[in-house]
């Protein structure tokens, strides 16, 4: 399966969830200050055992705080 994450492509082996690619790029599985889009859509934390399926754009956004 291939999906578009933060505009490049990837790839895995069977379904994926929102929470597995979130923590395979934040090492952890439900982070604080993270908020995530599939096909424009925001997810809530609450949703992220929702599978990503082939052709999905996914976007993952952190927050930081600066001065």
């Amino acid at each position: 399966m291939e999906y578009t994450l933060n505009g490049k492509r990837r790839s895995s082996e069977g379904h994926i969830t929102v929470a597995a690619v979130v923590k395979a790029e934040t090492g952890d599985a439900s982070p604080k200050g993270v908020a995530v889009a599939v096909n424009g859509d925001v997810i809530p934390a609450s949703d992220w055992s929702y599978k990503v399926t082939d052709g999905d754009e996914m976007d993952i956004l952190i927050a930081v705080q600066g001065g």
